[in-house]
């Protein structure tokens, strides 16, 4: 199991691994300030000359199976900025027992910033996955998290018929909830996307939350980019805002043509992690 610490308990499992990455800002920019690494996740910072800081996630057994555990941990200092990408998209395969879990705990100071802007993960047939994103922000922080799912390769010929597929958010500022959901599908995943309240027969979709005072300022290019497969909404928490944009696709690549501007819009001068591509 992972706790709120992210230390592992589990007797047998083919992966573990635990990561965490802290960094302040120090002589004008962002600093790397302390690097732990655990098991088969790994962090790597390409060399940049302003802020942001980058960090590449990398789990080195490629993919995750039932009884597979992988934690990262990411805290910016006051007035720091970083954004975290992943090297590849994470395959999520067959289950024979058990479920494969990601714990995702980000912490920003007062003034700070994160990216949280990893790529896709792909679904597998007959997979069970749990991811659990928490975020803490200050007073005075912002953030911009995405997660993009896939049930499926089509170009491989490939699609997650069957499985179970859970993600729970939670968000708080200033000690404050500002965002939870809980998603879960399975185990009959096609028939459940098929529906026509669901996602009329969409493979892909991806959730895009920003927590900035900049946010309604965005909404309409945001929406203009999003198109009719999807949308996005602004409200007022705290002393900040909040927009949520939900897209869906009937594949992977197309998810990512309208993901890639809508990460440039919103993610502003720091634009696009170096390692995405159409």
């Amino acid at each position: 199991m992972i706790g709120h610490d992210l230390t592992f308990v589990a007797p047998a499992q083919r992966v573990a691994g635990t990561a965490r990455l802290a960094c302040e800002r120090n002589g004008g920019r962002t600093r790397l300030r302390r690097l732990y690494q655990d098991g088969s996740a790994k962090i790597r910072m390409p060399a940049v000359s302003a802020d942001p800081l980058e960090a590449v996630l990398i789990n080195t057994a490629g993919g995750l199976t039932g009884g597979d555990r992988l934690g990262w941990q990411v805290d910016v200092g006051a007035g720091a900025c970083a954004s975290i990408t992943t090297q590849a998209c994470e395959k999520i395969y067959r289950a024979a027992a058990d479920r494969a879990e990601v714990r995702v705990k980000l912490t920003v100071g007062a003034g700070g910033r994160v990216a949280w802007l990893p790529q896709e993960t792909i679904i597998f047939d007959r997979s069970a996955f749990a991811r659990r994103l928490d975020l803490e922000l200050a007073a005075g922080a912002e953030a911009l998290v995405l997660e993009a799912t896939v049930f499926g390769r089509l170009a491989m010929g490939e699609r997650a018929a069957y499985g179970n597929f859970q993600d729970r958010w939670r968000v708080s500022q200033d000690g404050a909830l500002v965002h939870a959901e809980d998603f879960r599908i399975g185990p009959d995943i096609a028939t459940i996307l098929g529906r026509s309240a669901v996602a009329g027969g969409a493979i892909a979709m991806a959730t895009v939350l920003m927590i900035s005072p900049r946010v309604e300022a965005l909404l309409d290019p945001a929406r203009e980019i999003i198109g009719g497969q999807g949308d996005a909404s602004v409200w007022s928490v705290k002393k900040s805002g909040k927009l949520l944009a939900r897209l869906f696709a009937e594949d992977g690549y197309q998810l990512r043509k309208r993901l890639v501007p809508l990460v440039e819009l919103l993610n502003g001068r720091a634009g696009l992690p170096k390692l995405w591509s159409l």
